[in-house]
């Protein structure tokens, strides 16, 4: 009887060894093995901030799949609502291409969309790499030019399949005006987001947005409504919203905020970026847990120092980008420049713009007077 419940331990003692020879191995293999969770990154913004050039530091990233304001959809398919009540439908929107679900632009376009259906698809050098086009190598820097001549006929299918491919997805949009609308994504298991708040100089957004007025229309007419956008004020009541939503967001993420935001808001200003572009690119980058190659660190410094004078709105080429952030200095008449400064009183303080009181003033005063480091 001792004997054989000496055989029973035995035989249970090899069993059980063989289990852990057998089984754990792999069990560690299989966590090593385990693809890292997307990293998911929002540039929040505005129109005419600087945002357009400040995604191409993300989209150029051969790590990085990114979208150009594809919210912009659902404000075309919409546009008789305010701003406020497609903020749910826009947000829905934005998660679902995180996780790089884009069943559902259905919702918004028909149902022989192809890729070059997608608003400024040619902007993402993701779109223009295989595995979406066959045309460039992954890891070259693809201008949108180059990239709509060439990339245009592949299937909308291919966004989805490229977008599963990287290990971040990022996303430009400036069609947020609340940061709380974004806190059931900031909370979402499923989402690793992190949100890059890009804000500019109101007196250069206003005049920027003077000269692209028409290209505006439809947005301006969400964001205040038809009617506050028309006669004199028009222009300065949408400066108004735009301004106030800055300060709401930067309070909700810099100031008290709730435990789940802790290390995922970064604010950025755009004159700091084109004052000293690889320093603000690489803080950027280590906020998005990306590294910054040597060839993208000859490309920012490259587009950020050239001579053009950034006469076309909307297109991003190489440019003196410190004398163009300065433009409205010398174009914007003083009269104007106080009005902005009435209705955006209030980012300005906060997010370390100073008021000029003159005319003068205005032409001469420098650079480090004009931005305090925050």
């Amino acid at each position: 009887m001792v004997k054989s419940r000496r055989v029973q331990v035995l035989l249970i003692l090899v069993v059980l060894s063989f289990l852990l020879i057998h089984f754990q191995p792999c069990s560690n293999n299989a966590h090593r093995e385990e693809k890292p969770s997307p990293v998911h990154i929002l540039i929040l913004s505005s129109w005419r901030s600087g945002s357009s050039f400040t995604g191409q530091i993300f989209s150029q990233h051969p790590s990085v799949f990114y979208l150009m304001e594809p919210a912009w959809h659902v404000w075309v398919k919409m546009y008789q609502n305010s701003a406020k009540v497609l903020h749910m439908a826009v947000r829905d929107l934005v998660r679902s291409i995180f996780l790089c679900d884009m069943s559902v632009f259905d919702a918004y376009m028909s149902s022989q969309k192809k890729k070059s259906d997608l608003f400024q698809w040619e902007t993402s050098r993701a779109l223009c790499s295989p595995p979406a086009c066959d045309s460039f190598s992954r890891g070259d820097i693809i201008t949108a030019g180059n990239c709509k001549t060439i990339c245009g006929k592949y299937p909308f299918s291919k966004v989805e399949e490229a977008c599963k491919t990287y290990s971040h997805v990022a996303i430009k949009e400036v069609r947020f005006f609340d940061l709380k609308v974004l806190y059931p994504l900031l909370t979402d298991p499923s989402l690793n987001l992190k949100i890059i708040h890009l804000v500019r100089d109101p007196r250069a957004v206003f005049r920027s947005r003077e000269n692209t007025m028409a290209d505006l229309k439809r947005d301006s007419n969400i964001v205040v409504g038809s009617q506050k956008t028309k006669g004199e004020m028009g222009p300065y009541n949408a400066m108004q919203v735009i301004c106030k939503s800055h300060v709401d967001i930067y309070k909700a993420g810099s100031q008290a905020t709730p435990s789940f935001l802790k290390d995922r808001y970064l604010l950025v200003r755009y004159e700091d970026i084109v004052r000293d572009p690889l320093a603000r690119a690489a803080q950027m980058y280590r906020f998005a847990e990306l590294h910054f190659t040597p060839e993208l660190q000859k490309w920012v410094h490259n587009i950020t120092h050239g001579k053009g004078h950034g006469a076309r709105a909307f297109e991003i080429g190489s440019r003196d980008a410190l004398r163009v952030s300065q433009a409205w200095r010398k174009t914007l008449p003083f009269q104007k420049i106080e009005k902005v400064q009435n209705v955006c009183k209030d980012a300005m303080d906060l997010l370390g713009y100073r008021l000029v009181q003159s005319e003068e003033e205005q032409k001469n005063m420098s650079l480090d007077l004009l931005f305090a480091q925050n």
